[in-house]
């Protein structure tokens, strides 16, 4: 079994340490169909590749040095290949009819809080988000999205706030998505959307699923910070007194921020989040066991978290109407995701806790790695990529 231990250091380390390139094995889409006749669809793409037209597997930082060594009319010209390339190779239909949006690119100038998947912190110029926005035709009666087979697999998303329903789906190069109805009543109606149950309940399991699927698999900065939490006390019933910590605190943020009432700039959240990390893990190196101020650090960064998960909900939106709902079943599906967390961690390596050896050769060098993460992260994310 102590053969396990250097292949679980090992994925630790592949996931928490940024790529040399933007690889992304699927094309995360996500669809929302706005209460106000609106649609707005973000697309996790590397824009760098496009706008070079060179494959995304050219490592990043020559992809971004090449962007801004650019004149300022060369950088134009490939920007404006970007939209080129979307214009022409994702379409949204309505009726069979594709209604040509208007592109941007948020994360280009500016942080931006969007739900796009965890792939790293490696340079980037314009970002990995593109955003299609429109007006949904008035009379139109259903929607289909279509990515060419220049773009990998989509993972696609439809949140309608409207009818409080939606669905997901996977899509091969090039397939085009089933149609969804536009008409609110005939989700109402029960055709297997979920809303053949009370509404409450179905917005309920959307969002449940949408916060799990914020942990597993994209939040690796929260899935790293609770795995620092489980390296110092692998036993339940202390685990257990920091993850109530760190849950009650980022409930708390969380809350007042959807609401308003509390709002941080993304710009200094998430570097802060990374230090937490860092934190965390490098506490693990210098201590075996858990002190009473640690519980008060967990909180505390807990907050912080809690404000991050927040500009993900910012990104995709509460129905008005269950503002209540969605926001407890997003915190519920977190909570799910950091108990599948600590679960799996329980089953790779909890089992050698007891053993003279499991501190020098999980704890510390596991540690050592997440705090180094946790740190590269807190200067790409201050200084930028």
């Amino acid at each position: 079994m102590r053969r396990l231990l250097p292949i679980f250091l090992l994925l630790c380390v592949s996931l928490a340490t940024p790529a040399q390139a933007h690889n992304l094995e699927f094309t995360h889409a996500l669809l929302i169909l706005k209460s106000d006749g609106s649609y707005q669809v973000e697309i996790t793409a590397d824009l760098d590749a496009f706008a070079l037209g060179v494959s995304s597997q050219v490592p990043s930082e020559e992809l971004a040095a090449r962007l801004r060594a650019m004149t300022p009319e060369e950088f134009a010209a490939a920007v404006a290949r970007v939209e080129r390339t979307f214009a022409r190779r994702v379409r949204i239909r309505f009726d069979g009819e594709v209604v040509p949006p208007h592109i941007s690119f948020p994360e280009y100038g500016a942080a931006v809080e969007t739900l796009t998947p965890l792939v790293g912190t490696e340079p980037t110029v314009l970002g990995l988000t593109a955003r299609l926005s429109g007006r949904v035709p008035e009379d139109a009666a259903a929607v289909t999205f279509q990515t060419s087979r220049a773009f990998p697999p989509v993972q696609l998303t439809i949140l309608d706030q409207r009818s409080l329903t939606g669905q997901r789906a996977l899509l091969n190069r090039g397939e085009e998505s089933a149609p969804y109805a536009l008409d609110p009543a005939q989700h109402e109606a029960g055709d297997g959307t979920g809303a053949d149950v009370p509404q409450s309940l179905a917005v309920a399991g959307q969002y449940l699923t949408l916060g799990f699927w914020h942990i597993v698999p994209e939040g690796l900065d929260h899935i790293l910070f609770v795995l620092g939490l489980f390296l110092l006390a692998a036993r339940w019933k202390p685990l257990l007194g920091q993850v109530t910590a760190f849950t009650a605190a980022h409930t708390v943020t969380l809350a007042l921020s959807t609401y308003g009432v509390v709002r941080l700039s993304p710009a200094v959240v998430e570097p802060l989040i990374a230090l937490s990390i860092a934190y965390v893990a490098i506490e693990n190196l210098f201590t075996r066991e858990l002190k009473p101020w640690r519980v008060a650090l967990v909180f505390a960064f807990g907050l912080l978290h809690g404000l991050g998960f927040a500009g993900v909900l910012a990104g995709l939106g509460l129905p008005e109407s269950e503002r209540l709902p969605a926001l407890l079943a997003f915190n519920g599906g977190v909570e799910i995701g950091q108990f599948v967390v600590l679960l799996v961690a329980f089953l790779l390596v909890g089992w050698f806790r007891d053993r003279p050896w499991y501190r020098q050769r999980v704890v510390i060098p596991i540690s050592l790695a997440i705090a180094l993460v946790g740190l590269y992260w807190a200067i790409t994310r201050t200084f930028g990529g």
